[in-house]
């Protein structure tokens, strides 16, 4: 509801302000970091980056150490980056280091804010660890157009009995930004989460594979819908899907770098352990997915976590391409 709100508020704002004003109006909404606003300002590559992975994703120090690997690789490669989050009640495009060591050292402490919560956590004046469907609004509402994540969330397992959908998926499908990912999360139904995305005219393509990847493998059995081969490949479709206004965003699914897959059966194997394991103690919602992570973690003695950071690092690289070549196009 929170983000359907929000989305009411735009479209009241675009109806009765010019394109320019209605722009300011919102982003007087939000705090943007100066290197992030002269960026955006000047048609440069930005990169938008999602918080949660910090707070929930490891411990600290190491969720800080790769905060800023992530950022660093972003830099390296022309594009700025934008880690967004909720601090004190204020939507923050962009975190200063100050900033970004207080969010790794709050930790779980930090709520998890999905699209729904924003609006919560605002008023509260709290501290929210955005997920996809958060980030995919604050960086739609500022002009990003690239985001890079880790994995997506989808459909559960036994979705059929809980109704467990993740909003990621439905914010995707009405947000026109391209999020580059490992594949979905191979803790989730994958088939259905590809057959979800497509009743959400997302367009999906995996990266330089014909195969969908699986999060911490390369391949999950199931053929990618389309395939791009290069940073121009996806900034031409991105290019494409704004000049034609299309409301709905775009998937790219970049495999898990090689030298960190082969421990793909080992996760699996102890992924399925973990949601046995859910099951039986009745994890549910959003605290099912950091369980499990944090389980498997537990159980493979930290090579999920390894290769985590690994494909993470892996999307930043390519994201940060992606959206150097787009903005060559614009």
């Amino acid at each position: 509801m929170a983000s359907s709100s929000a989305h009411s508020r735009i479209s009241n704002l675009q109806n009765h302000l010019s394109p320019l004003e209605a722009n300011n109006k919102l982003r007087s909404l939000v705090k943007i970091s100066p290197q992030v606003s002269e960026a955006l300002s000047n048609g440069r590559a930005v990169v938008a980056l999602e918080s949660t992975i910090i707070s929930h994703g490891m411990p600290y120090p190491q969720n800080l150490q790769t905060a800023k690997e992530v950022e660093s690789i972003v830099r390296e490669n022309g594009a700025v980056p934008a880690t967004i989050a909720i601090l004190n009640g204020v939507p923050c495009i962009g975190l200063s280091e100050e900033e970004l060591e207080r969010l790794a050292s709050l930790g779980k402490s930090v709520q998890k804010t999905a699209g729904r919560d924003i609006a919560h956590v605002v008023a509260t004046r709290g501290n929210g660890a955005t997920t996809v469907s958060a980030t995919l609004f604050f960086a739609s509402m500022v002009g990003i157009q690239v985001f890079v994540t880790g994995g997506i969330g989808g459909v559960h397992r036994h979705a059929n009995h809980t109704m467990d959908i993740s909003s990621d998926l439905t914010a995707l499908g009405r947000t026109p930004i391209a999020v580059i990912s490992a594949g979905v999360k191979s803790i989730l139904d994958i088939p259905k989460t590809l057959e979800y995305l497509e009743t959400q005219e997302v367009y999906v393509a995996a990266y330089k594979s014909d195969e969908f990847p699986a999060f911490f493998t390369e391949k999950s059995g199931c053929k990618a819908p389309s395939r791009v081969n290069s940073p121009e490949d996806c900034a031409r479709v991105i290019d494409a899907n704004m000049k034609l206004n299309r409301q709905a965003g775009i998937l790219f699914a970049v495999p898990i770098p090689k030298q960190h897959s082969a421990a793909g059966n080992l996760i699996e194997s102890a992924t399925q352990r973990a949601l046995t394991e859910a099951r039986e103690k009745n994890v549910t919602g959003n605290a099912e997915t950091p369980f499990l992570l944090a389980r498997v973690n537990e159980l493979t003695g930290g090579t999920s976590l390894a290769a985590n950071i690994a494909l993470v690092k892996n999307n930043a690289l390519i994201g940060s391409q992606i959206a150097v070549a787009l903005s060559q196009l614009m």
